[in-house]
């Protein structure tokens, strides 16, 4: 289980990020506020795609572990 937090805190730290830079972006440039949302958007679906792998890697070797302290 330890391993499959750290993953799911470190795809969460990747959209917070993503959502403060998109705001600040938004907030300094609001003429490009629909634009940059968008790519915003574009970014945090990114993040959640290359953390699936990891993720998943990580759960199999959690309930690996789980198995042999068993």
């Amino acid at each position: 289980m330890k391993k499959t937090t750290i993953e799911i805190f470190h795809i969460l730290a990747g959209l917070g990020v993503a959502v403060a830079i998109t705001w600040a972006a938004a907030w300094s440039y609001p003429l490009g506020r629909d634009v940059i949302w968008a790519g915003g958007a574009a970014a945090m679906v990114a993040t959640l795609l290359m953390g699936a792998g990891p993720l998943r890697r990580a759960r199999r070797l959690d309930q690996a572990t789980r198995r042999t302290e068993a």
